[in-house]
């Protein structure tokens, strides 16, 4: 189970000021720093940070208490490709009456002894949505071995936005320093996510530093620092991972409680059982569960009675998969109305699976709203209810002591499969009858793709010609349905001769109906290949499909598991007839190899019988879940994969 590696820290001191602001260094820059050409470290780093500080801290600003946030760094440019760098984005928060202030901005770009600024009139703004601003600007005369150096200051209503800090980011940091000094009548739960390490650790405590005019008593603060040095840049290998956001070594605060000069207390961490109370009310959430009066008016009374448990909830789902088309928005915490929902026939995830739920309640058959976070978003803390965690809403029903969870906005999904966006590990179960509790997200188990082939050869045409068999099972049948709805017939065939190698021409298509079910797709290709033999040789590549073209992975070293969503496994079984007057020269070498307890198993053999080839290829990834300790490992098993793909040979030759 992927765990987000944290170190929770609660500030529980009542402890806030005069502050030793940022030293101002700015526009110092060493000969070391000019003369760097590269980054030992990391030999293909086209930037590094090399000095990067951060000071929060709060301030009584025109009788209002501020945060005041101090940012100051310098990046390399090593190579043209860092000139993407060079382009600064600086995100503010607004709501309706207050707004986040960008102050003091500096900035300039260093080539050698020169120097050229940013002009006030080059920061551009601009309003991304109805929470968010944008400040951006670009260095001027970029080159390489340019240094950027820039600082600003942000002075905040938010106290929540007391986000923290990202030691790692895409490019290496040589120095990353973290500073805050905290009132104690602000506590934050505070976490350090990632697998780095401090390098600098200092917490201490300042008496009576911060002061409100009007007040007797002055508040203590914690005073604190922390830094990293030689962070390596976090590289993302997009196939087969979660959010970067689990894995990249930051520093993350959340507001949990406001102690007021008055003696009165704002709390903003809540407990699970505060959480289920207010949803259950909650008029998107709680009080769109309880319409199955209305659902029920809505339907044939069949649907709702006929059968036992498991026939009418898989009749249900069935049905509102195909009464709803989505509208591709999440929508959790926005505005729900599932009667509407229902009337237009379109609706978010929350709508659509919330009158899944109302209409499995109606038919007696009990059914909860399950809170997860999609795999781009990043895990949900476990340690104590952060609502925004959450992105997303599925049903989850018990029938016959079996659980199943269901998301109807994907027409493809059979009962009791997610899509793959939602197989992040674990979700919160709202049972608002008794009281909410986590539950793991098992996947689909049973995923193939699986090719059988009949290959013979036409030697006076020169050609390989045969039957090819395509068996998609689950998840692979999910995706094999999207494509085949998103091209016309033509369109799909003409995509699959591009995807294979060489001089290869579909003739005759066909689905299998006998053979397809909701969880299983069965094609059939019969196909041609030109220009197989060469004099009197006969070279062939016996993959005329390749599960994975190249090796998905590459870096040098992975800091981060391998979360491949759901099992999987691919097959390939080809039987190449030997042509009369031709014996086998040459054929690829029998292998095997795993990882681990057969986490990962690949399997390839061939046998020679009755003037027939034999060649069968098993991948089978039967751990979803890898490890970064297993990279290595896994990166030479698909090492193995792409070779024999790619590189095997059937060689015959004429007698």
């Amino acid at each position: 189970m992927a765990t987000k590696n944290a170190l929770l820290l609660v500030l529980l001191l009542s402890f806030s000021f005069s502050y030793a602001q940022m030293p101002d260094n700015f526009g110092k820059v060493t000969d070391a720093e000019k003369n760097m050409t590269s980054y030992a470290t990391d030999p293909d780093a086209y930037a590094v940070v090399l000095y990067e500080r951060g000071d929060n801290y709060f301030k009584v600003i025109d009788d209002r208490i501020r945060l005041v946030k101090e940012y100051h760094t310098k990046i390399k440019i090593l190579d043209e490709k860092g000139f993407d760098e060079a382009t600064i984005s600086i995100l503010l928060r607004k709501s309706d009456m207050l707004v986040e202030k960008l102050k003091k901005v500096k900035a300039v770009t260093h080539n050698g002894a020169n120097q050229f600024n940013v002009l006030p009139s080059e920061i551009f703004e601009k309003d991304l949505n109805e929470y968010r601003i944008e400040k951006t600007f670009t260095f001027p005369k970029l080159q390489k071995g340019s240094i950027l150096e820039y600082s600003y200051t942000i002075i905040s209503p938010f106290f929540y936005n007391f986000r923290g800090w990202d030691f790692q980011s895409h490019i290496p940091k040589l120095y990353s320093e973290f500073n805050a000094k905290i009132p104690g009548n602000y506590v934050y739960n505070r976490a350090l996510i990632g697998s780095l390490k401090l390098e600098v650790n200092d917490s201490k405590l300042q008496k009576n530093c911060f002061h409100i005019d009007g007040f007797t008593q002055s508040a203590d603060c914690e005073v604190i620092k922390y830094a990293m040095k030689d962070i390596p840049a976090f590289k993302v290998e997009e196939d087969f991972m979660l959010a970067a956001s689990n894995y990249i070594s930051r520093l993350d605060f959340e507001l949990s409680q406001y102690n007021r000069f008055d003696g009165t207390t704002d709390k903003y961490t809540k407990t699970w059982k505060d959480v289920d109370r207010e949803f259950r009310s909650d008029k998107n959430i709680g009080r769109q569960l309880s319409k199955k009066g209305f659902f029920e008016s809505q339907v044939p009374e069949k649907l709702l009675t006929e059968g036992d448990e498991l026939t009418r909830a898989k009749n249900i789902y069935a049905f509102v998969q195909k009464h709803y088309n989505w509208n591709e928005e999440y929508g959790i915490f926005n505005k729900a109305r599932v009667k509407e929902a229902f009337e237009r026939g379109t609706g978010n995830v929350s709508e659509i699976n919330m009158s899944l739920i109302n209409l499995l309640n109606a038919a007696d058959i009990k059914a909860n709203l399950m809170l997860l976070s999609t795999r781009g978003q990043g895990l949900p803390k476990k340690t104590h209810p952060v609502i925004n965690d959450f992105n997303y809403a599925v049903a989850k029903v018990t029938i016959g002591g079996k659980d199943y969870l269901l998301d109807a906005t994907n027409k493809y999904l059979t009962f009791g499969m997610l899509p793959f966006r939602a197989l992040n590990h674990y979700g919160r179960v709202m049972d608002f009858k008794n009281e909410s509790y986590w539950q793991d997200i098992m996947a689909e188990t049973k995923n193939r793709d699986q090719v059988r082939a009949y290959v013979k050869f036409n030697l006076e045409e020169q050609k390989a010609y045969g039957v090819l068999d395509m068996i998609s099972v689950g998840y692979d049948a999910v995706d094999r349905r999207i494509i085949l709805d998103a091209y016309s017939e033509d369109e799909y065939l003409e995509e699959w001769e591009k995807d294979v190698a060489g001089d290869f021409e579909i003739t005759k298509y066909k689905m299998i109906a006998e053979r397809t079910t909701d969880s299983q797709v069965a094609e059939r290709f019969e196909f041609e290949v030109h220009n197989v033999l060469n004099g009197e040789v006969i070279y062939f590549n016996p993959f005329l499909i390749r599960f994975f073209d190249k090796n998905p992975f590459t870096l040098e070293e992975r800091t981060y598991p391998v979360d491949f969503g759901h099992p999987r496994r691919y097959k390939y079984d080809v039987n190449i007839v030997i042509p009369e007057g031709y014996e086998v020269q040459e054929l690829p070498k029998d292998q095997a190899v795993k990882l681990g307890e057969n986490l990962v198993t690949l399997k390839f053999h061939q046998k020679v019988s009755n003037n027939q080839i034999g060649i069968a290829f098993d991948l089978a990834l039967n751990s979803y879940y890898l490890q970064a300790a297993d990279y290595e490992g896994l990166k030479k098993v698909f090492k193995h994969v792409t070779d024999i793909q790619r590189n095997s040979l059937v060689v015959l030759k004429k007698m």
